[in-house]
C-alpha cells in the first residue's frame, strides 16, 4: 500500500503529456529536398605515386606523375608557430568538417579537415602547428595511409621529402640558440 502514494507524481506527470499520433511526423516535416552526404569515392592507386616538391618553395605533391596530385603539403608562415598545411584534392560536400587520420611510421593521427571552396570546386583542406607531436606520423622511412571520411584512402608511399619539410618547417619555430653569435654592442656615444 505505500508504493501507491510513490507512484503517484509519476502517474501525474504522464497524464500531462499527450500520446503519440499517427499524424506526428507530419506535425514536423521539414519543407523542401533533404540531402545527405555525397556517395563516397574509391581510394585512388597510388602503386607508381610518389612525392615531389612543387613550384612553390616548402610545398610537397603527393601523385603519379603526368597526373593530377591527390595530395600537398606545405609549410606556411615562420617565426613563433609556423604551420604545416594539408590538402586532400578530392571533392568535398559544401561546408562540410571530417578528421584526416594519418596512420604509419608507428604513429596515428588525427587532424581537422574542411571543406574550402577553390573557384566552382569544394576540396578537402586544413593546417595544424608543425611543432605538434602528430607530424611525426610523416617523418619516418614507411608508408603513410591517408583517409578523410568519404574521400577514401591515399597509400602515402614510403619517401624522405615529407619528414624532411617537416623538419625544416619546424627549425622556422626554433627561437635562435645561445650558440650563435649575438651582434656586437655598438660603441657609446659621447666626446672621445
Amino acid at each position: 500500500m505505500r508504493r501507491a502514494p510513490a507512484l503517484l507524481p509519476i502517474l501525474v506527470l504522464a497524464a500531462c503529456k499527450p500520446p503519440a499520433a499517427d499524424d506526428y511526423v507530419e506535425r514536423t516535416r521539414i519543407g523542401g529536398e533533404v540531402q545527405g552526404p555525397s556517395e563516397a569515392i574509391d581510394s585512388p592507386d597510388t602503386q607508381g605515386a610518389v612525392w615531389a616538391p612543387a613550384d612553390k618553395a616548402r610545398r610537397l605533391l603527393y601523385g603519379k606523375p603526368g597526373e593530377r596530385p591527390l595530395f600537398a603539403i606545405e609549410c606556411v608562415g615562420q617565426g613563433a608557430v609556423p604551420m604545416l598545411a594539408y590538402t586532400r584534392f578530392a571533392k568535398a560536400d559544401p561546408h562540410a568538417k571530417a578528421v584526416l587520420a594519418l596512420i604509419g611510421n608507428s604513429h596515428v593521427t588525427r587532424l581537422p579537415i574542411d571543406a574550402i571552396q577553390i573557384n566552382d570546386i569544394w576540396r578537402w583542406e586544413g593546417a595544424a602547428p608543425v611543432t605538434d607531436p602528430r607530424w611525426d606520423v610523416l617523418t619516418g622511412t614507411r608508408e603513410v595511409e591517408a583517409t578523410v571520411p568519404g574521400a577514401g584512402s591515399v597509400i602515402l608511399n614510403p619517401s624522405a621529402l615529407p619528414g624532411a619539410l617537416v623538419e625544416e618547417c619546424r627549425a622556422l619555430a626554433q627561437p635562435p640558440s645561445d650558440d650563435e653569435p649575438n651582434p656586437a654592442p655598438s660603441a657609446p656615444e659621447g666626446p672621445a
